[in-house]
């Protein structure tokens, strides 16, 4: 069904509706009343014959709806509805786009004034917390004339618009860009002075302000003065070594479920292994990836050959949380098996309590012992933000006592792994990308790599 009375329409016979009432006791309301009607079902007659008059075998409204082949999971991604209007005056449309149900969402819907032969574009973002497919249904577009009686639906898309949602490639991007253009810090990536050796001489070059001047060549600045050189000084150019293995090992367990701002913990951790791989491959570095819970799951070998991202990317986009608790034989097992040369492994796991870790933490020693280990695990913000509140009860104090000792025991878990040469990282939900490339960056500038 395409025919639709509007609000106008139904506030005009209202009125006419209550002055037949009035006639009753006003006789001489009722010529004028009834006259009133009649122009009334004219002109919704002629409206309705304005909106469904033929057009020449087109539609006199065409709608479109434009996104990109793939959504970014956990960012605004634009979603654009161009509209063109060919009738020969202005209407007013009012858009209801059914997007995908799991948005949740029951407020895209928009109006616009479209004057005759204009196109008019409307922008919004859609922002998915879930990898998968989401379904697009119809674009809804319901045109009225300037009479604002009758209006016409309009449907386009009928047959529906299946997008994938992936890991954030949109921030991924984001990175690699700044990354090339050395503004890293603007996304909380910090500056780390160099005190490794893991440097690889590439060129002499001129000296210039700033430079170290303990990377000075004075043979070559000698000979440069004794032949007349203007820039007498001359230093040498280092590049970072390369072609190490960065190997990132995502933890399926139940305690990746934890949600936070919508997305779960695991979520989080793809995002960042999509990035911090990225990095990586920009630093002449290969990128790995294991993944596992109680049982073995997708390992991608370290690398760095055209598509090998892309290949990385579609391996995270099927990843999905499990509801047993994690193994971490297996993950030794299956590390000792496919990871022959000493690597940075960066596992991405969440641990809750001290007892918790410890259950864990022969497994984690024997791997520290043949790689550079890394364990990136969770702050819960949401214990910091109760610790933050007032205190006005004594359930209060007894609840904010125990969430301080949640709280002691992450900071515990830091200073035992620590003890045994195991580097950690305890960091919030929303700064694990930054913190992780810092924590990468800091291990190439020292020459742990």
């Amino acid at each position: 069904m395409s025919f639709f009375l509007t609000s106008r329409f139904f506030y005009l016979f209202t009125a006419l509706i209550t002055g037949f009432i009035v006639s009753f006791f006003l006789p001489w309301l009722l010529g004028p009343l009834q006259l009133l009607l009649g122009v009334a079902g004219l002109l919704t007659l002629l409206d309705a014959l304005l909106l469904y008059a033929p057009a020449g075998g087109v539609s006199p409204v065409f709608g479109r709806r434009a996104l990109g082949e793939k959504l970014s999971n956990g960012d605004d991604n634009d979603v654009q509805l161009f509209l063109e209007n060919r009738y020969r005056f202005a209407i007013q449309a009012e858009v209801i786009d059914e997007i995908p149900h799991q948005f949740q969402r029951r407020d895209v819907l928009f109006e616009a004034t479209i004057r005759p032969g204009q196109t008019q574009v409307i922008k919004y973002q859609l922002r998915p917390t879930k990898r998968g497919e989401y379904e697009f249904g119809a674009l809804n577009v319901y045109a009225a004339s300037p009479l604002g009686l009758v209006r016409r639906r309009f449907r386009f898309g009928r047959e529906g618009q299946v997008v994938p949602v992936y890991p954030s490639f949109l921030q991924m991007r984001q990175y690699e860009l700044l990354a090339i253009h050395n503004r890293l810090t603007e996304v909380g990536v910090k500056r780390i002075r160099r005190v490794g050796q893991s440097m690889e001489f590439e060129q002499l070059r001129p000296y210039a302000g700033g430079d170290d001047p303990r990377t000075i060549n004075w043979q070559a600045s000698a000979r440069r003065a004794t032949g007349g050189g203007a820039d007498t000084l001359v230093v040498n150019h280092f590049q970072d070594e390369r072609a190490q293995q960065v190997y990132c090992l995502l933890d399926k367990g139940r305690v990746m479920r934890m949600p936070f701002a919508g997305l779960s913990l695991l979520d989080y951790a793809i995002n960042a292994t999509l990035v911090l791989s990225n990095i990586a491959l920009l630093k002449h570095d290969k990128a790995g990836l294991i993944t596992f819970s109680n049982k073995p799951g997708a390992t991608v070998p370290a690398e760095r050959r055209p598509g090998h991202l892309r290949a990385l990317l579609e391996v995270l986009y099927r990843q999905k949380t499990q509801y047993l608790e994690t193994d971490y034989e297996l993950l030794y097992a299956t590390v000792r098996a496919r990871i022959k040369q000493r690597s940075l492994l960066i596992l991405f796991t969440n641990f809750e309590t001290l007892p918790g870790m410890e259950r864990q933490l022969p497994y984690l020693r024997a791997l520290s012992k043949a790689h550079l280990l890394l364990v990136v695990f969770f702050e819960n913000t949401e214990l910091r933000t109760y610790l933050d509140a007032p205190a006005e009860t004594t359930a209060d104090v007894y609840n904010q006592t125990i969430a301080e000792k949640f709280q002691q025991d992450k900071r515990q878990i830091v200073l035992e792994l620590q003890r045994y040469g195991i580097q950690a990282l305890l960091t919030p939900p929303q700064l694990l990308t930054a913190n992780t490339i810092n924590k990468y960056l800091e291990f190439k500038a020292r020459g742990l790599i």
